[in-house]
């Protein structure tokens, strides 16, 4: 498991990498204007890579998908995040799932081997078959393979099978537990990449405001106060100038 995470991470942050390198070389070398069909009325955006001094440029930049977050999300953690450009959530998602993983690997360790010093214990006591009548194969188990940690104190009477049982049980109730929070995580990981992305579409521009304004009704000839607000279209725009 630690080999597979190692090599999703650096695959991960290889395909970052990459990508980043090519829309830079791509930014360099185009240029993107907008125009409008006369024909259609729509606007289009056209390649231009020789711009006159002074030349306005409106660019359209395309709409984000909090969709794609989502679902890039739940493919691999950290993808939703870089999808909306939170790189520097990254680590944070991985640094988060990489907790109930530990926990996880450590306790079915644990359970394991606690099982195993059970079962050898139990064979040693009352045999194979579960009668009471162990045999000298029956205890070589506890004699060769159960781990050192655990047989002096088998040995030595402190440590029986009931000892061994809650040890046991508690042990795999911790790594059940691990696998609960591991799909907590992701679930967060998922849900953060949702919110923030459709927080991007949200406009918080000096366009967008809510201001107090005296009226006045000519019918009653009533002042007043008056609550306006101004919204944005979504289509973000920007505008810059070729000096």
């Amino acid at each position: 498991m630690k080999l597979i995470f190692t090599i999703l991470i650096t695959l991960f942050f290889s395909v970052i990498i990459a990508k980043a390198q090519d829309d830079k070389k791509n930014l360099s070398s185009t240029t993107l204007l907008t125009t409008t069909d006369s024909t259609t009325k729509k606007k289009m955006i056209v390649v231009d890579t020789a711009i006159k001094k002074g030349t306005t440029i409106s660019i359209i930049r395309k709409p984000h998908d909090p969709h794609k977050a989502t679902m890039r999300s739940l493919i691999l953690p950290g993808l939703g995040q870089t999808y909306n450009r939170e790189y520097w959530k990254i680590p944070i998602v991985y640094g988060v799932l990489s907790i109930p993983v530990i926990t996880f690997i450590f306790n079915n360790k644990e359970f394991k081997k606690i099982d195993f010093a059970y079962n050898a214990l139990f064979k040693a006591t009352y045999g194979s078959t579960g009668l009471g009548s162990p045999t000298s194969a029956d205890s070589s188990d506890l004699k060769n393979y159960v781990d050192n940690e655990i047989k002096p104190g088998i040995l030595a009477g402190r440590i029986d099978l009931a000892a061994l049982q809650n040890a046991r049980n508690a042990y795999r109730k911790n790594r059940d537990y691990s696998v609960f929070w591991f799909l907590i995580a992701w679930g967060i990981n998922v849900a953060d990449a949702t919110v923030f992305g459709h927080l991007k579409n949200f406009n918080v521009s000096p366009d967008l405001s809510m201001k107090l304004r005296p009226t006045f009704d000519p019918v009653t000839k009533v002042a007043g106060v008056g609550l306006v607000f101004n919204f944005r279209n979504d289509t973000k725009k920007l505008k810059e100038v070729v000096r």
